[in-house]
């Protein structure tokens, strides 16, 4: 027998060790940073329970600080602003209807309108 047949066989070779777990920031997936302004623009618009219009400022305001800083912020920014803005007006003839619900657009003789009740008034009529 040969020496090669007779000899133990080669340790395994030495691994490096793992490095530890590194959070991968790809280009689609914005930061940490970066999606709590996000969720803070769309979360501010609840200050509109408390401050008049304060659900179209305050995603104003936040939008406005972090757009140049963070590209989700601008996306997010202008989203929550539009929805704000949607509901606005959205309440606003909501409110118009519910106010003088008994306005008839399409003639402008309607009595029953507080508009024209203002006119009348304006004008000088007795309430005819």
């Amino acid at each position: 027998m040969s020496d090669i047949e007779n000899s133990p066989p080669p340790p395994p070779p030495v691994l490096p060790p793992e490095p530890p777990p590194v959070e991968h920031q790809s280009s689609d997936v914005p930061s940490v940073q970066a999606r709590q302004w996000g969720m803070f623009a769309h979360l501010s618009s609840i200050s509109g329970i408390i401050i008049p219009f304060g659900n179209i400022i305050a995603p104003l305001i936040i939008w406005q600080i972090k757009k140049d800083e963070f590209a989700f912020v601008d996306d997010q920014g202008k989203e929550a602003l539009n929805f704000n803005i949607t509901v606005a007006i959205a309440f606003v003839v909501s409110l118009l209807l519910v106010v003088d619900p008994y306005c008839d657009w399409r003639t402008p003789d309607s009595g029953g309108s507080w508009r024209l009740a203002g006119v009348h008034g304006h004008r000088g009529d007795q309430g005819q």
